[in-house]
């Protein structure tokens, strides 16, 4: 049985772990786009079901897209900010997954760097299938991926143990693994999604913390970035992130 987690601590982003930040302007600035750009061809229906949406910072980027938006987030203080940037527009929901009670089905269910966090990720796959998604929506299922590069070359320096290795400011803030495309998908099938399309968001070579000081100069350009993303689609496996795109799966009987 696990500990009784604190969901504010997690979200505090303190770096009192050697130092270390958990999030960071590349996530904000860079990754966020990119990955809406790879989702927006998916998209299907009307609504929206965010899970895991901290204080609001990648769902004001779904306004364009859909009207009627849902969020649910464990940290009631990230809940409170998030209130207060959006007001009455967007539903929030202070609860666990595994606890979530909610009024419909969702065309659209979103879950960004969210899976990893989970102490029974297949127990949540399994709710998304059965109960939350809509008979022709679509689940989309980002995480970060354990054979970037830039987590690769880390190793190679010693600063980890191997790809999967959970850092200590990710335990800090929660992490119970790093996925791969490979144990990504055997959670989603063992969970009765189908998987429709699986790819990466971005060609990452530097940690978040060079890519933020390279961002306040002028030698990364959008031509640069542009690249790297396009890079990304080519070779998903050494992503910064892995995605999947999952519709419902038969239910067995």
């Amino acid at each position: 049985m696990s500990q009784m987690r604190d969901y504010n601590r997690e979200l505090n982003d303190t770096g009192n772990v050697e130092n270390q930040k958990y999030a960071y302007q590349f996530d904000y600035d860079v990754m966020q786009p990119f990955m809406i750009r790879s989702f927006a061809p998916f998209f299907r229906g009307e609504t929206l079901l965010e899970l895991g949406s901290h204080k609001g910072e990648f769902t004001k980027r779904f306004l364009p897209f859909f009207k009627d938006i849902t969020c649910v987030e464990a940290s009631d203080v990230a809940i409170a900010e998030a209130k207060r940037r959006f007001g009455s527009g967007i539903q929030f929901i202070n609860s666990t997954f595994e606890t979530l009670q909610l009024p419909k089905r969702y065309d659209n269910i979103v879950m960004t760097h969210v899976l990893e966090h989970l102490d029974d990720p297949q127990l949540v796959l399994r709710l998304i299938n059965e109960k939350w998604l809509s008979e022709n929506g679509r689940l989309f299922l980002a995480v970060p991926n354990a054979h970037a590069p830039s987590r690769q070359i880390a190793v190679k320096m010693g600063l980890i143990s191997h790809n999967s290795a959970i850092t200590p400011a990710e335990a800090e803030h929660g992490h119970r693994i790093t996925y791969s495309l490979d144990t990504l998908e055997r959670d989603a099938v063992a969970s009765g999604l189908n998987v429709i399309h699986r790819s990466g968001v971005f060609f990452k070579a530097l940690a978040n913390f060079q890519w933020d000081r390279l961002l306040q100069t002028d030698i990364i350009s959008e031509a640069y970035l542009e690249g790297a993303y396009k890079l990304g689609q080519q070779y998903p496996d050494l992503c910064s992130s892995i995605f999947l795109v999952c519709e419902p799966g038969r239910q067995k009987a």
